[in-house]
């Protein structure tokens, strides 16, 4: 069985992100059947959040939402890195900020 991880069209997978993936043979398959676009927002939203709490509940929820075929994340307005016009949500579209 393949293990890779396809990446997203500006960010790669995270370590905590894969880790959380790769426990599940269907969330490989579920990850990699996303378009690059659809892994691009999920690797974003989980990543652009400040509390490593957030981050790991986004992450939670990323497992389950993945599992029930949700194929991006709910009520998000879009990757800053990639659409400018989501940036007016976020205070930094620079998660390292």
């Amino acid at each position: 069985m393949d293990t890779l991880l396809s990446p997203g069209v500006l960010h790669e997978v995270p370590e905590d992100m894969e880790s959380s993936l790769k426990a599940d043979a269907e969330l490989i398959n579920q990850w990699n059947k996303l378009t690059p676009i659809q892994r691009n927002e999920w690797i974003c939203w989980v990543t652009i959040v400040k509390k490593s709490e957030t981050r790991q509940e986004h992450i939670k929820r990323m497992v389950e939402e993945l599992k029930e075929g949700k194929r991006k994340p709910c009520c998000w307005p879009g990757c800053p890195h990639r659409r400018p016009s989501a940036q007016k949500w976020f205070k930094s579209a620079n998660p390292k900020d």
